[in-house]
């Protein structure tokens, strides 16, 4: 499933650390200057806010060489998509050439909403690079406002399904592909202006690749990326010598196929052994109804996200890091689904089981690097008309999850989902109150919530908004009910979540895990879950509980009950007396 090592050239051996590093330092801005375009001139939210976007750039094989910008699950797999690319081209590929795809089963996808536009990068006639843009589309058509379908039972259900496309060809864009891709969407004026940014960013990664390339020398920059990829693969092997070499094994459950309870799991184990990992599905449930099926380039993305966030953050971000890892996914299994199984929640859900499945297998090979589970999330999307007729689509993102403790900090207490590292950025209340019809009521931390631990998780929020128009709600509240993180180290799970609508007669609705449901004006309400602890929560810094009470994340009571702290009558300080006596009972 991985894909083949490529040995090192003696060039690429022998070239200049201190010059390599500027060179991978170089890609890197060069995929945040592409991100910085798409920021200031996409049209929708989901990017201009957000960030629901990744660029990337490859060499001319179709293997990563900075995936420095926007969200691990995008990037990890983007080869896959260029690899589709060269693979489906082949000597077809020109200079000012774009292409398209999004479809998981025949193009390198991870899901249907997040098309990847793919810029190949030409010096005089020799390809050298792509700088690409992998970003996920407000609606792509489909039986659901807003991409979710969670009704979906096939891939048909979901949207349009985009083979490798060459969009535009020669400098040329193809208009009879232009206007079929508007007609398969909701918000054709979104999708218009975003996906020229998407072509504008790459333009830009293009220059400047074109830039370096030149500097370096054409004959030679291919020495220089394969040198990159080869330091990678280096700093990864020194992780691996970290890791207890034995066979190390992680659960994560699963229960629910989008339609009713199931008793299914995603289950790894991971083989140390001679600065080499083998990752292996194995023992997976089978492929379920609903759409949290993964493809293999998603569930490549999980693993590989999940193997770089358990080490220090300054591992290079780039595929070569992995080339000492060898990744199985049994196909027909929640991990590596058969067509035509629908997968759009796939990104979120079951890749955040993938890498809580992956985080405890590797906790118990280094104990001091493990990390308590996140929690999943509960929001939904909200599509309706606005006052002027138009259509909108509005993720109800601001009531995010929160992320576990670790060794040293505490989770975070609304970080948003798990497979984007903090990389989706929650968007702006009041400029969300000016594009939908909504007046937001609250957005605060709840108490006693977060996962006790010696570092505690993070606490989730208690989010409100009052919706004026009728809308479509698709519900998808993986996290609502049972506590959704996991404690590590003694730490304990944080609570569970809670979506509630109450309509403008009166009426509360309890909301689904999945679903789409039309309701008419109320009020949207959603309880984030709270993140695990790590550590025992009885050896907790009780300054760091009596600071948690103040901000009315933990409760007196709570405290006494799970940390062993008591606090003085009035709450403003450790009571150390009947701490101590506390503690030693």
């Amino acid at each position: 499933m991985s894909p083949a090592p490529v040995p090192v050239s003696a060039a690429a051996s022998t070239l200049d650390p201190v010059t390599l590093a500027l060179v991978q330092n170089r890609l890197d801005h060069i995929s945040h200057q592409m991100g910085w375009v798409m920021t200031r001139t996409a049209r929708s939210p989901i990017f201009s806010q957000s960030h629901d976007f990744s660029c990337f750039l490859s060499d001319a094989r179709g293997t990563l060489i900075s995936q420095a910008d926007g969200i691990p699950i995008h990037t990890g797999g983007g080869g896959f998509a260029v690899r589709a690319v060269l693979r489906d081209f082949k000597d077809a590929i020109a200079p000012e050439d774009v292409f398209l795809l999004n479809d998981p089963y025949t193009a390198g996808g991870n899901h249907l909403p997040d098309w990847v536009i793919a810029r190949p990068v030409f010096v005089g006639r020799k390809l050298v690079a792509f700088a690409c843009n992998r970003a996920h589309q407000a609606d792509i058509g489909g039986g659901a406002a807003g991409t979710y379908n969670s009704a979906a039972t096939e891939i048909f259900h979901e949207g349009i399904r985009l083979p490798v496309l060459k969009l535009i060809e020669a400098g040329r864009t193809r208009d009879d592909l232009w206007r079929l891709l508007m007609l398969n969407t909701r918000l054709p004026d979104a999708l218009d202006g975003d996906l020229r940014a998407m072509i504008g960013s790459t333009r830009i990664g293009a220059e400047r690749l074109i830039q370096l390339v030149e500097e370096l020398g054409v004959e030679r920059a291919d020495d220089f990326f394969e040198g990159v990829l080869a330091h990678a693969d280096r700093r990864f092997q020194t992780c691996i010598d970290r890791l207890a070499e034995g066979v190390w094994h992680g659960e994560e459950p699963v229960d629910n196929d989008c339609f009713e309870p199931i008793d299914a799991r995603i289950a790894v184990a991971i083989t140390v052994k001679d600065r080499r990992l083998v990752v292996d599905f194995a023992g997976t449930s089978p492929q379920i109804r609903g759409f949290k099926n993964s493809s293999i380039a998603n569930s490549t993305s999980a693993v590989f996200m999940s193997l770089a966030s358990f080490f220090e953050p300054d591992l290079p971000k780039n595929e070569g890091a992995f080339r000492s890892v060898e990744i199985r996914l049994p196909e027909g299994t929640l991990v590596n689904a058969r067509a035509p199984a629908p997968m759009t929640m796939n990104t979120v859900f079951v890749a955040h089981e993938i890498i809580h499945a992956m985080w405890k297998a590797l906790g118990q090979a280094l104990p001091e690097r493990a990390s308590a589970g996140w929690s999943k999330a509960v929001h939904a999307v909200t599509a309706g008309l606005k006052d002027d007729g138009g259509r909108y689509v509005m993720y109800q993102w601001a009531g995010a999850p929160a992320g576990g403790g670790v060794e040293g900090r505490d989770g975070f207490h609304l970080i948003g989902h798990l497979i984007t590292l903090g990389g989706l950025t929650l968007p702006n209340l009041e400029t969300y109150e000016q594009l939908y019809p909504v007046r937001f009521h609250r957005q605060e931390l709840r108490c006693d919530t977060a996962g006790p631990g010696r570092f505690r998780g993070g606490a989730g929020c208690d989010y409100e908004v009052e919706v004026f128009t009728p809308a479509d709600y698709a519900f998808r509240g993986e996290g609502a009910g049972a506590p959704s993180s996991f404690g590590a180290a003694g730490g304990q799970a944080g609570a569970g979540g809670e979506v509630i609508l109450t309509l403008a007669d009166g009426e509360h609705v309890q909301a689904p895990k999945y679903g789409v449901q039309r309701h008419g004006p109320g009020t949207y309400r959603a309880l984030s879950p709270g993140g695990g602890g790590y550590g025992n929560p009885k050896s907790r810094d009780p300054d760091r509980v009596l600071r948690d009470v103040r901000d009315g994340v933990v409760s007196p009571t709570a405290a006494e009950r799970d940390y062993a702290v008591a606090l003085t009558s009035d709450g403003r300080n450790v009571d150390t007396a009947r701490t101590a006596t506390l503690r030693r009972a």
